[in-house]
């Protein structure tokens, strides 16, 4: 019974909706990429130890700031966006204006 009723090439009972797109709403190639590679970086680690580990919010500076992109011809999403980050080290210029804002919140 099931065979008959879905498997009918003459009269299909069912529409097939193809959900894997390159643009528009139903894209998740960014977060997909993204998730391979934290699994690549946790198979190194050997897996992330604590729940609230800085790796994951450390990975995004990098994703965000410091990694350049193809599909932003070779800029980082932060450049793309007109934020600059100056240095010849850019995590030591992101840990110094992190602190520097820091201490004048405080």
């Amino acid at each position: 019974a099931f065979n008959r009723e879905f498997y009918t090439n003459s009269c299909p009972q069912s529409k097939h909706i193809n959900a894997i797109k390159l643009d528009g709403d139903m894209n998740n190639n960014t977060m997909e990429r993204s998730n391979g590679e934290v699994r690549d970086r946790e198979k190194v680690m050997r897996g992330l130890k604590k729940d609230d580990t800085p790796i994951l919010p450390g990975y995004q500076i990098f994703h965000n700031f410091m990694r350049p992109h193809q599909s932003l011809k070779g800029k980082t999403p932060a450049e793309a966006c007109g934020i600059e980050v100056i240095g010849e080290n850019k995590w030591i210029t992101l840990i110094q204006n992190a602190s520097q804002r820091n201490k004048s919140s405080q």
